[in-house]
C-alpha cells in the first residue's frame, strides 16, 4: 500500500509534468533555430545577395576632329602649317552608366577613363567619386580631349590615310556596396571602337563583348 501511494503521489506528476514541458520547450527551441537559419540561407541567397554592379558605356560621339597625314606628296584630310607628321586631335563626349541591382547603395571612388590607340595613350578624363543608389543607374557624361601622343607610329599613319581611327578605353571603378554589411566591389570598363574620320562618328563600338552600335 505504502508504495502505490508514493507512486500517485501529486509531487510525481508534477516532476513528470515539468520533464513534459522541458521536453516540448527544447523541441520548440530546435525548430525554431531550424526555421530561422533556413529563413537566412533563403535571405542571403536571394535579398542579402550582393552582386557586382556593372561599369557601362551607353553612347558617345565625336564633337570634333581634325587629323593630317601625308599621301603621295598631299596632305589628307587638311594640313594644318605644312605639317606632315601623322597626327590628330579629337574630341569625345560619352554617356557612362553604373548599374546597381543590389538593394543597398553602391558608393565608388574618384577614377578615370583612359583611351589607347595601339597601346599609346592618346587621352584621359576624370571620373568623379558618387553613388548608384539601391536597384537604380547613375549616370554621368564625360568629355574627353585625344591628340596624337603615338609619335611617329607607322600605325597611325596607316590607319589616318584609310579615313578612319581604331581606339580602346579603359576604367575601373573601386566601391563598396552597403547591405548589412560593407562589401568591396571592383567594376571595370574595357570597349573597343573605330572613329570615322571623314563622317565623324563613331563605329563598331563593342564593350566587354556587347555590341553597342
Amino acid at each position: 500500500m505504502a508504495r502505490e501511494f508514493s507512486a500517485g503521489h501529486p509531487s510525481a506528476a508534477s516532476s513528470e509534468l515539468r520533464r513534459q514541458k522541458r521536453k516540448k520547450l527544447l523541441l520548440y527551441s530546435l525548430a525554431f533555430v531550424i526555421f530561422l537559419t533556413g529563413i537566412i540561407v533563403v535571405l542571403s541567397m536571394t535579398v542579402l545577395r550582393i552582386r557586382t554592379p556593372q561599369f557601362q558605356l551607353r553612347s558617345a560621339t565625336v564633337e570634333a576632329i581634325n587629323s593630317t597625314v601625308n599621301v603621295q606628296g598631299t596632305c589628307f584630310p587638311a594640313c594644318n602649317n605644312n605639317k606632315t607628321t601623322p597626327s590628330f586631335i579629337a574630341r569625345i563626349n560619352a554617356v557612362l552608366a553604373v548599374q546597381n541591382t543590389n538593394r543597398g547603395p553602391y558608393k565608388y571612388e574618384n577614377s578615370t577613363i583612359y583611351f589607347f590607340f595601339d597601346s599609346t595613350p592618346v587621352g584621359s578624363a576624370e571620373i568623379p567619386g558618387s553613388k548608384a543608389g539601391s536597384q537604380s543607374t547613375e549616370i554621368f557624361h564625360v568629355s574627353v580631349s585625344l591628340a596624337d601622343q603615338a609619335g611617329n607610329n607607322s600605325q597611325l599613319e596607316n590607319y589616318l590615310t584609310i579615313g578612319f581611327l581604331p581606339l580602346t578605353s579603359r576604367s575601373t571603378l573601386n566601391g563598396k556596396v552597403e547591405l548589412i554589411i560593407k562589401k568591396k566591389k571592383t567594376v571595370n570598363l574595357d570597349c573597343a571602337m573605330d572613329i570615322d574620320i571623314l563622317d565623324k562618328v563613331l563605329q563598331n563600338v563593342q564593350c566587354s563583348g556587347v555590341n553597342l552600335y
